[in-house]
């Protein structure tokens, strides 16, 4: 019996690798504006330095249970990091964003040394709050 579509399997395929080609550059950014090294972002994650690499330029796929961990490490919904969806407020809220977020909006505006030095301070309230 021949299949319905021969090439189903090469354009599976074509698609997994433009996502995860995707979603590697677009963790890749987010780290750089934070100013975290690929060593940095690999101990939050728990893997190995070399391993995040794989990920960025999409040589290995990335398990779909870190993207949780990466959306809270990010402060960006898991929408926004697949790529299938722009970072906004949720719709049943009114008003203006919340303090917290103009603030996070405010700091990646800031120079990467600053963005740097706020992201350390951050850490320190954290890790003395048991976070």
């Amino acid at each position: 019996m021949q299949p319905i579509c021969s090439n189903w399997v090469e354009i599976m395929a074509t698609d997994d690798k433009e996502f995860f080609v995707a979603l590697g550059q677009r963790i890749a950014q987010l780290r750089k504006e934070r100013g975290w090294t690929q060593q940095e972002l690999a101990d939050k994650l728990g893997f190995a330095q070399q391993t995040l690499a794989h990920y960025e330029v999409a040589r290995i796929r990335l398990p779909a249970s870190t993207l949780p961990l990466l959306a809270t490490l990010f402060m960006t919904p898991i929408d926004a990091l697949v790529g299938h969806a722009q970072h906004t407020q949720h719709t049943g809220k009114r008003g203006p964003a919340p303090k917290w977020q103009q603030q996070i909006e405010a700091i990646a505006q800031l120079p990467k040394a600053q963005q740097r030095f706020v992201s350390q301070m951050l850490d320190t309230v954290l890790a003395q709050a048991g976070r």
